[in-house]
């Protein structure tokens, strides 16, 4: 045993808070003890990422805006590149992302994509038989025993292992706790428990068939958080006997002040790291919540905030440049929407969207996408291999690319309409109330949204209502009427006729839960960091 094995701080006491049938098979003694131990060695520094969070976002509420670090300006004129990427991930041109239930696992698995991101974060509600099914799931998919019969008695099984896309997990971010593990009486850590189990059962057999572990990061806001990632992973290679760098990592640039720090995250992982991710939908929330105290940049209804909004554009691009520059991938985003039936014109113009997405992140330099839905897989391929005959597109530099700070801050042109705040208001209380009843990932007007999408509307109806609250000139729809929280109460009472699949929509029964949050969320003087941190004090 090595000597820093040997210095390890004694693993604290655990205590699971909930008991389901056949837990005992994932979280084993030994199990326990290497989540424990996670939680003494990085629980203190997590919880000074959290502190310096908070300390930062008060500044930017007192009127600063983000910008590059002077402190760190060596790393990003510096030369060099991030360790060489494994060759199960040199294409990545579609990706398909969602839940860890059995049935998605499968069908993702098996969709035809290059890789699956097995989703614990934004598409999963964690309830404790939602996360013991998914990490079961995802360990009976690796030895390839994994298998699931439908209520309609149809059957579902992973086709032969060299058919499948490569798996890649995305943990809980570091703001998150697991209530139903407590080491010496405090909550681990979500991101731990995710990423940790997953390792402890997986990461030797993906090492074998040099299949990984590969994990997306999600939610970093400084290279101080990553540097926090780059300790843990190291630490989870020394005591799971895997070589220095064999755990593998793309992270997703989706807050604002990352924007920032891209240089300086991949220097911070360069020995792990393959790749940075633009998380659009995610990376929108962060905008309108680090300058939720700044009028002048307040962002229009969310459908007018796409990718070629110039602040987005400035990301996607710099991104692009900055990844190439250090040998890594630039991922595009996600593409939302799914198919929709019984209405031609209307599906073939949300393809249309689709593919001109596709194509402003192939012709930009991204060396792959996401897709929400299996169906879209050929068309985003198809665009993909049409621009990008090679694995990926690293050698392409994008030396034109000048983003400087007020490049990635520019305020946006737009308006919000009655439609657009009502839409806001009925997708909040709609994810909402599946999300309490145990669903992450929810088709609404055909968007798939997830907790990210979710978090958009949230926010701008907190922004939006708190300028008038705040004693200022209240902002307005386009066709005058004033954003205050009267208009909040008249879209809640409209809402009963926007549900007429009420009795058949996910989360029926927690509807009105649902709204009482949404308004107790809203008339807060403070707004919420997540939704789903009080949200996640109502699921079992």
């Amino acid at each position: 045993m090595s000597a820093v094995l040997q210095d390890r701080p004694e693993p604290g006491t655990v205590d699971l808070t909930r008991s389901l049938p056949g837990q005992e098979a994932l979280l084993t003694p030994a199990a326990q003890a290497f989540l424990a131990g996670l939680h003494v060695r990085f629980e203190g520094e997590r919880q000074a990422r959290l502190a310096a969070r908070r300390t930062r976002q008060a500044a930017f509420d007192a009127g600063a805006l983000p910008d590059f670090r002077p402190d760190t300006a060596p790393i990003r004129n510096g030369d060099w590149r991030v360790a060489p990427i494994p060759a199960a991930l040199q294409d990545r041109r579609v990706e398909i992302t969602g839940p860890v239930d059995p049935k998605m696992v499968i069908n993702a698995l098996n969709s035809g994509a290059n890789c699956y991101m097995a989703d614990f974060e934004d598409s999963t509600a964690p309830t404790w038989a939602n996360l013991l099914a998914g990490q079961e799931a995802l360990r009976e998919a690796i030895k390839g025993t994994l298998e699931f019969t439908g209520d309609n008695g149809k059957a579902y099984a992973l086709r032969p292992e060299a058919e499948q896309a490569v798996l890649i997990v995305r943990p809980r971010g570091w703001h998150l706790d697991e209530k139903h593990v407590l080491v010496d009486g405090q909550r681990l850590s979500a991101s731990l428990f995710d990423l940790g189990l997953f390792c402890f059962h997986n990461a030797v057999a993906l090492a074998a068939k040099d299949r990984g572990p590969y994990f997306y990061i999600p939610k970093l806001q400084s290279m101080e958080e990553a540097a926090l990632w780059n300790a843990v992973l190291g630490d989870i290679e020394a005591t799971l006997g895997l070589s220095h760098g064999q755990v593998k990592v793309t992270v997703l640039i989706e807050t604002l002040p990352a924007a920032f720090e891209m240089d300086e995250i991949l220097h911070a992982l360069k020995d792990r790291i393959v790749g940075l991710n633009c998380g659009r939908w995610d990376y929108i929330f962060s905008y309108i919540k680090t300058l939720r105290r700044h009028r002048d940049r307040v962002l229009p209804e969310r459908g007018q905030v796409t990718m070629v909004q110039p602040f987005l554009r400035a990301y996607s691009e710099l991104l692009v440049k900055t990844c190439h520059r250090r040998g890594a991938h630039a991922m595009g985003g996600m593409a939302a929407q799914i198919p929709i039936s019984g209405d031609d014109a209307a599906n073939g113009a949300a393809l249309a969207r689709v593919r001109a997405d596709k194509l402003r992140e192939v012709t930009a330099g991204h060396d792959g996408t996401w897709v929400a839905h299996p169906a879209l897989i050929p068309l985003a391929r198809e665009v993909f291999d049409a621009h990008m005959p090679e694995a990926n597109q690293v050698h392409i530099a994008r030396d034109d690319v000048h983003a400087e700070r007020d490049d990635l801050l520019r305020p946006s042109l737009g308006t919000i309409s009655k439609a657009g705040f009502e839409g806001n208001v009925e997708v909040c209380v709609r994810y909402l109330a599946a999300w309490l009843d145990g669903n992450g990932c929810v088709p609404i007007h055909w968007l798939m949204e997830d907790a990210a999408t979710a978090e958009i509307a949230r926010t701008q109806l907190w922004q939006w209502l708190h300028f008038a609250d705040d004693g200022h000139e209240p902002l307005h729809l386009d066709d005058g009427t004033p954003v205050d929280f009267a208009l909040l109460e008249r879209a809640f009472i409209g809402l009963p006729s926007k549900f007429n699949d009420q009795l058949r929509m996910p989360g029926a029964s927690r509807i009105n839960e649902a709204i009482g949050m949404l308004d107790r969320l809203t008339h807060a003087d403070e707004l919420a960091d997540f939704l789903t941190l009080p949200a996640y004090e109502r699921i079992d």
